[in-house]
């Protein structure tokens, strides 16, 4: 069986661009706290636009999709689930509000983690919702010809259970250390439980809540304003890659969490620089509501609607903000995608 120990994050021996990382994250964290601390109804209006985002990117990334306009409306809870895929989606927002009020009285220990689990299962009519599964999985991979093959091959089912235990008892373990770097060690828990793939479904989504919620437990909560899904959809190829890198020989432990643990500080990083870049345009006093609109857009990875951007700048009308993007198109400094009420905007 796999055997569970973090005790490397304290050997000193760590690549010099992980430690980098670490310390451009918490020069970016404090910043934003401060401006948190001051600017509470502009953090609100960020964190409203990034629960939607997140809630989209986490289920498209499995395929689960619906359009922008049904995913506001479950999300603001106006509608009922109209098909299977909105169940699962009003699954992830029940249980990302869950962490988002009450991270501080969840652990990272079986009892809260099936609890998730059932939550983010049940709506969508799932039995095992809430339990661990009961027959062996695999994780497979398609080639260009499509032909099928196990890239990799989860703890059994029979082992699961000892598994799950044995890794929040390492957890807590290294949790407790104080040699032991926490943002370093939140990575190497998630890959152990991707590793696991202890659930039937919903693996993949079940990580991405357990990062936001070991996250926020220790203090960065960049993902509450900056979707860390939607970074982790936009980026999807390079997050893959560095999760197959280090789960290769796990089972005989014989991985390395590097790759994994460098992917996961790069997302958080740009979620921080992301927050950076937002607030200063959010913030300004000293720039036009044009500029401001412009600088929103501009600075985006990923498309904007007008109502998006309406968030992020709360105090900007909405007649300015569909006049400004109507020059920028005409200018071509943006391409519009989509039409009507769907168009989103993107640099061009």
């Amino acid at each position: 069986m796999r055997k569970f120990d973090y005790s490397f994050l304290k050997n000193g021996l760590l690549p010099a661009n992980l430690l980098n990382l670490t310390a451009n994250i918490s020069a970016l964290k404090t910043m934003a706290g401060v401006r948190k601390e001051e600017n509470t109804k502009v953090f609100s209006a960020l964190e409203a636009v990034a629960k939607i985002q997140s809630i989209k990117s986490s289920n498209a990334i499995e395929g689960i999709v619906t359009s922008d306009e049904r995913i506001a409306a479950i999300v603001h809870q106006n509608s009922a689930p109209l098909n299977h895929n909105e169940a699962e989606i009003a699954g992830y927002r029940d249980a990302l509000n869950e962490i988002h009020l009450g991270y501080e009285h969840i652990d990272f220990r079986e009892r809260d983690i099936l609890r998730l689990h059932e939550m983010l299962m049940t709506l969508a009519g799932y039995e095992f919702g809430g339990k661990y599964k009961t027959d062996d999985n695999v994780i497979l991979e398609v080639d260009a010809d499509g032909n099928r093959k196990v890239r990799f091959q989860p703890t059994p089912a029979a082992e699961t259970s000892k598994a799950m235990e044995q890794m929040e008892l390492a957890y807590m373990e290294a949790r407790d250390d104080a040699n032991i770097y926490q943002l370093l060690l939140i990575p190497c828990v998630i890959l152990d439980f991707l590793c696991i793939h202890p659930f039937r479904d919903g693996n993949g989504r079940m990580s991405r809540l357990l990062s936001l919620l070991l996250l926020y437990k220790n203090g960065y909560d960049a993902g509450k304003y900056v979707s860390f899904e939607e970074q982790i959809n936009h980026y999807k190829a390079y997050y893959y890659e560095a999760l197959k890198d280090s789960s290769t020989g796990w089972d005989m432990n014989e991985n390395t969490y590097f790759p994994f643990i460098e992917n996961f500080l790069s997302t958080l990083y740009m979620c921080y620089k992301e927050l950076d870049k937002r607030f200063a345009v959010v913030h300004g006093k000293k720039i036009t509501k044009k500029a401001r609109i412009e600088a929103t857009v501009l600075n985006s990875l990923t498309p904007l609607s007008k109502s998006e951007i309406c968030k992020i700048l709360p105090d900007v009308s909405p007649s300015t903000v569909e006049a400004v993007l109507g020059a920028m198109v005409k200018d071509g400094a943006v391409k519009r995608i989509g039409s009507s009420r769907s168009s989103r905007y993107i640099k061009a």
